[in-house]
Parts: C-alpha cells; structure tokens; sequence
C-alpha cells in the first residue's frame, strides 16, 4: 500500500500544508512513475524515501500550533501572538 495526500500526512490542521503536501504528493508521486516507465515498484520506493522527510517540517509545526492553542498555557501564547510584533505598535 502506498499513501500520499492526508493519509501519508497524519498531522492536525494547525500548520494549513495539508492540501500543499497532497498536490505536491500526487506531482512527485507521478513524475517517480514517468522516470520509472515499467518498473512501478522502483518509482514507488523512491517516492516513499522522500515523502516523510520533506513532511517533518510542517508536521513540526502543525504540533506547535496545536500546543499554541490548546496547550496548558494556550490562552497566554495566543494573546501574546496577536499584540506582538509591528501590528500590535
């Protein structure tokens, strides 16, 4: 089984890259399979040795958003995140 889109990206919705990661999923997923004419087993491993990786990121941040806002201290971060920075001046 290979997965690709939200189901090869278990994460909350806090980072907004789930529909970036499924389109750039299906792009890469496709072009593994243009380069492998024949050979789908080969194109599909080299499409999942890089499909976590480049995820890690965004789920990284998806955790952190999430903490931010239903986090122990969630309330106190979200208000210091909207009057902070050069809007809040």
């Amino acid at each position: 089984m290979t997965l690709l889109g939200d189901a090869a990206h278990v994460m909350s919705p806090f980072a907004g890259e789930g529909a970036n990661l499924a389109m750039l999923d299906g792009a890469e997923l496709a072009l593994a399979l243009a380069a492998r004419p024949g050979d789908t087993e080969a194109a599909l491993a080299a499409y999942e040795e890089a499909l976590f990786p480049r995820s890690e990121e965004s789920a990284a941040e998806s955790a952190a958003n999430l903490d931010t806002m239903f986090g122990e201290k969630g309330l106190e971060q979200m208000v210091a995140f909207f009057t902070s920075g050069p809007a809040a001046q």
